[in-house]
């Protein structure tokens, strides 16, 4: 035990989190068991170590990081090792690579009835089922998405800014004095390229090449988070990368399964779970049409941000599908986005519908659209600047 209680304190010590994740304080602490989810390389294990820096002491033992990664856990169950430390006065336990520990779920179901003074946060893939679909967690677990950096994070960290969360209704109602308020501090538009580029991801901080490094957690994503969870015989990697790069070197575009199940030589029903598969490991976004869901075959597929689009299509983007997939993923973050209707690209919660346009144009103001307009400071009316919505979250 006091190994890992010494490998707490240095991480607790070290961990490098220059921008406070909004999420930290939409979480609702009080909660036993809290579920964090997350695509690879957002910053789940940064987020766990600034949760224990915030609320504790790094030397104060009421609190544990552990990470299943530890050969420790090979021969030593979780629910031993949480009977020791609640024992040894542990109140606060951060599990770091659950899916790396066969029974994560029993076990934290059997951690949460055992001891009722213990609280466990953990975090997990985005593809794993945390609540829906799992018996053993599903009516006591807390589970909140941790997505990467939003525009305005990543405008605080470069431009040393504090700006702070707007809700879309805000936007939609004072876009003007909002956006004059942020212009009158700093150009957006200056930044605005960079964090399409390489901002959505936090290891862009690293001083190692953006570009290499995202295609390789890309690879990551399809052998760790989509073979290794599901359980897929490492046979059909191949038939799976394939698939992700013509979907993305297409999008948004509505896919033909039939065609694809010939290129990639497997069945349609085979095509459509790699394609969800795809979308919970957050390589890629589902647009619906209203009601429409899963397993039905999705009007459009997105690549989820656009940092994926450069790093597997460098100098090759279409700038309007590059604008598409910012505002689809920012909205996405807190909204229901589906399908827009009457020409539009987006309708969200059913009651707003968007248009992404290249360029201002006065004739929009008399439309009943909302036009999220790129290269735009400040807009005017029903035309908003794309760049705000990236203030969401």
């Amino acid at each position: 035990m006091e190994s890992f209680f010494r490998t707490h304190q240095y991480l607790v010590e070290h961990v490098q989190s220059p921008v406070r994740r909004s999420l930290l304080d939409e979480i609702d602490w009080s909660d036993r068991l809290i579920g964090i989810k997350g695509s690879r390389g957002v910053g789940k294990t940064t987020f766990l170590l600034q949760y224990a820096k915030d609320f504790f002491k790094p030397n104060e033992p009421s609190c544990l990081y552990i990470n299943f990664n530890n050969l420790y856990f090979t021969t030593h169950t979780l629910v031993e090792f949480a009977e020791r430390f609640v024992k040894q006065g542990g109140r606060t336990l951060l599990i770091d690579q659950t899916f790396k520990y066969e029974n994560w779920s029993k076990e934290l179901r059997e951690c949460y009835e055992r001891f009722p003074e213990l609280k466990i946060i953990f975090s997990g893939s985005s593809v794993m089922r945390l609540k829906e679909d799992n018996e053993n967690l599903q009516d006591v677990v807390k589970v909140y998405n941790l997505r990467g950096f939003s525009f305005r994070e990543f405008l605080n960290l470069q431009a040393g800014t504090n700006f702070q969360a707007i809700d879309l209704e805000d936007i939609l109602k004072n876009h003007v004095p909002i956006a004059n308020e942020i212009c009158s501090k700093i150009d957006p538009l200056l930044y605005f390229q960079d964090y399409l580029h390489h901002g959505y991801y936090p290891f862009f901080l690293e001083q190692r090449n953006f570009s290499e490094n995202l295609l390789k957690t890309m690879n990551m994503m399809i052998e760790v988070d989509i073979l290794l969870i599901k359980q897929i015989e490492l046979k059909y990697l191949s038939k799976i990368r394939k698939l992700l790069y013509l979907l993305m070197i297409s999008a948004p575009a509505t896919p033909n399964i039939s065609q694809l199940s010939c290129e990639i030589q497997t069945s349609r029903a085979t095509i459509m779970n790699y394609i969800k598969y795809l979308k919970d490991a957050r390589l890629l976004n589902l647009l619906y049409n209203d009601s429409e869901q899963f397993p039905k075959k999705p009007h459009l597929i997105y690549v989820h941000n656009t940092n994926l689009m450069h790093a597997v299509m460098p100098g090759n983007i279409d700038r309007l599908s590059e604008i598409k997939t910012f505002l689809y993923n920012s909205l996405h973050a807190k909204y229901k986005v589906n399908a827009g209707k009457y020409h539009s690209d987006f309708t969200v919660d059913e009651q707003y519908t968007f248009k992404c346009e290249l360029n201002s144009n006065i004739s929009k103001q008399h439309s009943k659209l909302i036009f999220a307009t790129d290269q735009l400071k400040i807009g005017k009316k029903n035309e908003i600047p794309i760049w705000l919505f990236g203030f969401l979250y």
